[in-house]
């Protein structure tokens, strides 16, 4: 992680383009062929950066109280992640900003950042597939066996998984102060809720928009 931190400092403070790996190397103390047994290109060492953020909210979905629904699950996990002052402070969310604009400038960050958000999908759809039983169900005394991965289950990670994307790329082209309506957890409840109508997972059969549409 201290490289990637190094890494980022150098990326903000200098710019991508002006930052090489040997640069990166020197900063984190170490010699530049050692930089290259971890990663292939300066890029890649933001890598570990973007996933720890992804692994946070991940993370707070699985610890949402277990009587919550799916959707309120991601709203508690949504703002106990991209808060500023609840694990993550409002100078490390700036330079996230700086980090999210530069790979929409640099086609090979922007494929470092866009296989961290698939991998985290990965992650998210196992997680909710150990909820996948619902609010009303039973209380067990040991953990139930998560359900299969299905593409339903993938589906509704992704979906879930491109809320958060969004916002945070969202906050990111603007100005904005991190806190407030506008800030990335702002954004990203709202997005959340503007899928009110989607079948996430633990939904009654009976209550999803298509079953609905096929009754007579």
């Amino acid at each position: 992680m201290e490289i990637a931190r190094a890494a980022a400092a150098l990326f903000v403070r200098q710019g991508l383009r002006a930052t090489r790996a040997e640069d990166i190397a020197q900063a984190a103390g170490i010699a530049p062929r050692t930089f290259y047994r971890y990663f292939a290109t300066k890029e890649e060492a933001v890598a570990p950066l973007y996933a720890a953020g992804a692994q946070r909210w991940i993370e707070a979905v699985r610890t949402a109280p277990a009587g919550l629904p799916v959707p309120q699950a991601l709203e508690h996990a949504v703002r106990h992640t991209l808060t500023p002052g609840l694990g993550v402070s409002a100078a490390s969310w700036e330079w996230l900003r700086t980090l999210v604009r530069l790979a929409d400038t640099s086609p090979a960050l922007r494929k470092v950042w866009a296989e961290v958000c698939q991998a985290s999908e990965g992650a998210l759809a196992e997680i909710l597939a150990a909820r996948e039983g619902g609010p009303t169900a039973p209380v067990a005394q040991e953990a139930p066996e998560p359900a299969p991965l299905t593409p339903r289950l993938r589906f509704a990670a992704a979906v879930a998984g491109a809320a958060v994307r969004v916002a945070v790329e969202s906050w990111a082209a603007t100005t904005t102060h991190p806190t407030g309506p506008e800030g990335p957890a702002g954004l990203a409840v709202r997005n959340l809720r503007a899928l009110r109508d989607f079948a996430w997972p633990g939904t009654p059969e009976d209550d999803r928009p298509e079953a609905t549409a096929l009754q007579p």
